[in-house]
């Protein structure tokens, strides 16, 4: 379930980043979005967090904001 979840948040990362208007959009607003669908589909432990594009992280990318400059990364507990 949690990979099912993980795929259809990428899919969305990747539809969110697809036109230049879609990565102007404003990172929080964005993170809540994802948020809100993480929730939807009965998640409650995980974390979203906006990073800069070039930044390294463990989690998976759901998203991208800011321009292309930041991404948000998805993690799963804590």
């Amino acid at each position: 379930m949690g990979r099912l979840i993980v795929a259809a948040l990428v899919g969305l990362g990747m539809a969110a980043s697809g036109g230049a208007a879609a990565q102007a959009k404003d990172c929080e607003e964005l993170k809540s979005e994802i948020e809100a669908k993480i929730k939807k589909n009965g998640v409650d432990k995980f974390s979203l967090e906006v990073i800069d594009a070039d930044k390294q992280s463990d989690g998976k990318v759901v998203g991208t904001c800011g321009g292309g400059t930041k991404k948000i990364v998805y993690k799963r507990g804590g």
